[in-house]
């Protein structure tokens, strides 16, 4: 699942290229499981929106928009679908008129879902479940083979937790104080932080010294500190290297990130440590795989 340089690498991509489009006609796959929202709502609030900016909240891409587009240039019943063999949703369905001059629109990736910028004649990828066309003659496209990401419309999206590059020390520290579960599985808690996922959690507790089964109540104000900077330091790496590919991730250009390439111990079991040359092992906390070395963390 892409994690938090994932995300905003992506965010910050679609941001650069359109930022200041409109959105003329929204074309939606048959599949429910993206659809966090209905479809005629996700339609009505994405017609004939200008995008005034992407930005990244947690792990969700966030299309902040408002009204001063073009007239829509929706597909009718009977007209060609973008993908062949599929049908627009809008066939025989009435679609509610938007409520607000600013919407959002909240897309969460899932475990292998994609947001591209393509060009109309680009081909149509198989598991493609969402089209945007642009009045600039793009288009933005979800892809998503497993289906897991989701895509929904809101006036106002919250996502719980902290930023986790926003977040001030002391505050940072009273979120795991007292807290008696492993202090790797605090760290994937959202409503904690917001964006750290299991690629992140394993390399910032390997530069913090922390040990990934150590209780969080246990650490001391010292080992806070250190992991405070520790996952600061990682997320800032990992988003100036495009993010970690390690399995379906690529930016909104369709390349891949670098960061897999300064992995100290995520997915490096039984290497040498880089540090010490003890093996890293690998440990299952909370159904998810931990990474670590025995002898540089405590």
């Amino acid at each position: 699942m892409p994690e938090l340089p994932e995300v905003e690498t992506i965010a910050r991509g679609l941001a650069s290229r359109v930022t200041g489009d409109v959105i003329e006609s929204v074309w939606l796959g048959s599949k429910p499981e993206p659809l966090k929202s209905p479809a005629p709502k996700i339609v009505a609030t994405l017609e004939s929106k200008r995008i005034a900016g992407v930005r990244r909240v947690g792990k969700h891409i966030v299309f902040d928009l408002e009204n001063g587009g073009r007239p829509s240039l929706r597909l009718r019943s009977g007209q060609a679908s973008p993908v062949k063999g599929k049908t627009h949703h809008k066939a025989g369905a009435r679609t509610p008129a938007p409520t607000s001059n600013t919407a959002q629109w909240i897309v969460h990736l899932g475990m292998t879902g994609r947001l591209l910028v393509c060009k109309p004649e680009d081909e149509i990828e198989k598991h493609t479940h969402a089209i945007a066309r642009l009045a600039s003659g793009r288009e933005v496209r979800f892809v998503d083979p497993r289906r897991f990401g989701r895509l929904s419309v809101a006036q106002a999206f919250e996502a719980g937790g902290h930023e986790p590059l926003e977040v001030e020390l002391e505050r940072f520290t009273s979120l795991f104080h007292g807290r008696k579960t492993p202090i790797k599985s605090a760290l994937l808690n959202q409503k904690l932080l917001r964006g750290v996922g299991n690629i992140y959690a394993d390399e910032s507790l390997f530069r913090a010294g922390i040990r990934p089964r150590r209780r969080a109540s246990s650490l001391t104000q010292e080992n806070l500190r250190r992991l405070y900077l520790a996952v600061r330091e990682v997320l800032k790496e990992a988003i100036a290297l495009g993010g970690s590919s390690v399995s379906d991730y690529v930016d909104s250009d369709g390349e891949e990130g670098f960061f897999q390439l300064q992995h100290r111990v995520y997915g490096r079991e039984d290497e040498p440590c880089l540090v010490c040359q003890t093996p890293i092992k690998r440990v299952v906390i909370a159904g998810r795989s931990s990474h670590y070395c025995p002898t540089c963390q405590k």
